[in-house]
């Protein structure tokens, strides 16, 4: 189903397509705004959930959405200032900092840019973003509107894709695609890359393949592999950068619920779900969100009934959960158990990212006792 947002221009209704891949509902108030608008203006109307579709100069635009955040961000020394009251919990720390970042990002969506039918941009100094947007969007049938900091991101996302993103334990680069989440944080690889294969392993199914990283890491170890995603974002991406490496004749990518279908049992089966669980607020947070840790909870119950005799299952997880008191590691032993696995050895590292050594993270009490594991699991049978 379309949605349509309304405006009065010129003394008539009109109205357009509506576009957001972050899911935000069209706004209901719709007001034209140009380089007359103040940024303090555009702060109140956007505060009392009116968006402003921009009629003036591309750059004044992306000028205006700076001084947005620059008046969120002096709102938010303000409240530092008073002292709020401190997180109990770690929980509430993380509930109450993602409750920020979403609400600082509905605020932020409310300045709209218009785009032709061909995804030109009918503005003054506009880019041509005709390319990022068709890889994000596709086609397009008709004009339609959508948030000035959305296109941004469909701009930073084209750039990723191009330029790619340098995975040491391949020694190459990986394309992300828009919405596909990107293998920036490499210790992850590096253990799929370094821990013990079976013995005999030939083949392997990688379940949740995104952009196809620990595909084409298996490949280079000399296996063959089967790769499944649902999201057919990420099954386009897995199948071009396969390909871009050399190694579409080792790898198949195949659209699956977690496991393959009609390929019962490989003596490696490996998975890198989202570490988080929780509901997603986009469609894109569904590589950082895992709803009532369904895609883990799915893994494990099914690995026992896809491996091969003396095989393994390797999960890699974030413990980044558990600190901020999310999932317990008793539960999580508790469903390998439950799924009647057993642990053969956990592989360990410390995240290297920029913000595990923010002090100034909101998150910073978790992030810097964050430990990445790979566990090898096989049947307890």
């Amino acid at each position: 189903m379309t949605t349509r947002i309304e405006w009065v221009e010129g003394g008539e209704t009109r109205s357009a397509l509506w576009r957001s891949e972050s899911g935000w509902p069209a706004p209901k108030n719709v007001v034209l705004a140009d380089d007359t608008m103040s940024a303090d203006a555009a702060y109140r109307l956007a505060l009392d959930g009116t968006a402003l579709l921009w009629r003036g100069d591309f750059q004044n635009a992306r000028q205006l959405l700076q001084a947005l955040v620059r008046r969120i961000e002096h709102k938010g020394e303000r409240g530092r200032r008073a002292k709020p009251r401190a997180p109990a919990t770690p929980t509430e720390a993380f509930h109450r900092h993602r409750l920020t970042q979403l609400q600082r990002a509905r605020l932020l969506a409310m300045l709209l840019i218009p785009f032709e039918a061909d995804h030109g941009i009918p503005l003054r100094r506009a880019p041509d973003a005709r390319l990022a947007c068709l890889e994000a969007y596709g086609p397009a049938d008709e004009p339609y509107v959508a948030s000035l900091r959305e296109l941004l991101g469909v701009i930073g996302a084209h750039e990723w894709r191009r330029k790619g993103v340098m995975v040491p334990a391949l020694g190459e680069r990986i394309h992300p695609w828009y919405g596909v989440f990107s293998p920036v944080r490499g210790e992850y690889v590096e253990l799929v890359a370094q821990a013990p294969l079976p013995a005999g392993a030939k083949t392997a199914f990688d379940v949740g393949a995104g952009t196809g990283v620990l595909s084409a890491v298996l490949a280079r170890r000399g296996l063959r592999v089967l790769a499944t995603d649902m999201d057919a974002r990420a099954l386009g991406c897995a199948r071009e950068n396969i390909a871009r490496l050399g190694l579409a004749a080792q790898v198949e990518v195949v659209q699956a619920d977690l496991f393959p279908q009609g390929h019962a049992r490989a003596p490696l089966v490996v998975c890198n779900p989202p570490w988080l669980p929780g509901k997603p607020s986009s469609a894109i947070e569904y590589a950082i969100y895992d709803p009532d840790s369904r895609m883990l909870r799915g893994f494990l119950g099914g690995l026992d009934a896809h491996l091969e005799p003396g095989g393994e299952g390797w999960l890699i997880m974030s413990d980044f959960a558990e600190h901020l008191g999310l999932r317990s590691r008793e539960q999580l032993l508790g469903w390998i158990a439950d799924a009647g696995l057993e642990v053969v050895a956990r592989h360990d590292t410390r995240p290297v990212h920029p913000r595990a050594s923010d002090p100034d993270d909101p998150l910073h009490a978790a992030r810097a006792k964050e430990v990445t594991s790979l566990w090898r699991l096989r049947s307890a049978g």
